[in-house]
């Protein structure tokens, strides 16, 4: 059985959580790539991928986006598959304008499931969204315990 995380960061927070991600996979060979370096071969080589990057302006980030565009549907149709951002708290933000957005658009881990879905994975487990808390982080204390925890019921 092999994982596969791809991901994306902007501040060192989405990676943080992949890292941390990788951690719950103890009897599986886990590999964690930047997206830049996620090549075709690699996800065919996968039984389970999953995919993070920060939210922003609501969404994935470009770099993830264009990645999830461009893979083909045959190497990851019937594959396990989870997705995972990292994001702002609107209540400890605060804001009426954020609040308003997230509850318009969501985050990023929505984009990111419905793509794989669409590319024919089968989603393992709803995705998870980690706090920072602020735009550039750091992450909330106890994130990447929290993340380790969610990435235990991917199957």
């Amino acid at each position: 059985m092999k994982a596969l995380i791809v991901y994306d960061s902007v501040f060192g927070n989405t990676k943080a959580i992949a890292e941390a991600v990788a951690k719950a996979f103890k009897k599986t060979e886990v590999n964690v790539v930047k997206v830049s370096d996620a090549s075709a071969s690699l996800v065919k080589e996968a039984d389970i991928l999953i995919v993070g990057s920060p939210t922003r302006a609501m969404s994935p980030i470009p770099s993830i986006k264009a990645w999830l565009k461009s893979l083909d549907r045959e190497v990851v149709k019937g594959k396990s598959a989870a997705a995972f951002d990292t994001r702002m708290d609107a209540e400890e933000l605060n804001s009426k304008v954020y609040s308003f957005f997230e509850g318009i658009m969501g985050h990023a881990v929505e984009t990111i499931e419905k793509s794989l879905k669409h590319k024919g994975a089968v989603i393992a487990i709803p995705g998870g969204g980690f706090i920072v808390k602020e735009s550039e982080g750091p992450l909330r204390a106890g994130e990447t315990e929290r993340a380790v925890e969610w990435a235990k019921g991917i199957k």
